[in-house]
């Protein structure tokens, strides 16, 4: 039988973002994803890797996110979707529009 590996969810001595607020930068890009894509975790994975990959935040590519804190490494999702979930929880949600609030001429 073999032992199975597995990876560090956080470097010696720190101990797991997971639960805790993302930088500011990176809140602004999943709220930015997410604007530009409203769907959930992990669709809304694809799309930041594809916004990462085209540069289309602040110019930023995935090097210049990981300088920020945030990295598309499948070792640090926990963290991410954490991250992800806080952000998009912490949103107001669009004000939903039905029948009544429509004026009836």
């Amino acid at each position: 039988m073999y032992a199975r590996s597995t990876a560090p969810t956080a470097r010696p001595g720190e101990s797991p973002l997971v639960g805790e607020a993302p930088p500011t930068d990176v809140a602004e890009f999943i709220r930015f994803c997410h604007h530009r894509k409203p769907v959930g975790w992990p669709e809304l994975y694809d799309e930041m890797c594809a916004v990462a990959a085209r540069r289309e935040f602040n110019g930023w590519d995935h090097a210049q996110f990981a300088a920020h804190g945030l990295t598309f490494s499948l070792f640090e999702m926990p963290r991410l979707a954490g991250w992800v979930r806080a952000v998009l929880a912490a949103q107001p949600e669009a004000p939903s529009r039905s029948i009544s609030d429509e004026v009836v001429a």
